[in-house]
């Protein structure tokens, strides 16, 4: 019933710049916290940033000061500006978003992943 689509992605040498979006839709009521994870070759997925209003803005140490987040509340939206961006930052970059469908009826979600390589 809600639905994450990202948006963004590519291919970027070291040191260079992405922005990637994540547009929520479908039935809404609220959203609580959306963030982005994101999965290397051969790793685990991981926690990149998270925002919420409860929380504020929570990063893995290995983006602090590079990355940032935000989003538009007005959009159902998030963005996460990805700076001085490594080799190792290459993955498959995850939407998440929970919320309320309506009162007393939850939603957690994910999107389908948009990828994202950094290499020379």
């Amino acid at each position: 019933q809600v639905q994450l689509v990202e948006s963004g992605g590519g291919l970027v040498q070291p040191g260079g710049s992405l922005r990637l979006s994540c547009a929520a839709s479908g039935t809404i009521f609220s959203l609580g916290a959306m963030g982005w994870y994101r999965q290397a070759p051969g790793k685990q997925r991981e926690l990149a940033a998270r925002i919420s209003d409860v929380d504020g803005t929570i990063y893995a140490d290995s983006v602090k000061g590079r990355f940032t987040i935000s989003r538009d509340n007005a959009k159902n939206t998030v963005y996460l500006q990805m700076n001085s961006l490594k080799p190792e930052d290459t993955a498959v970059y995850y939407c998440y978003a929970d919320g309320r469908i309506r009162i007393g009826r939850p939603f957690a979600t994910w999107g389908q992943g948009t990828q994202v390589t950094v290499s020379a």
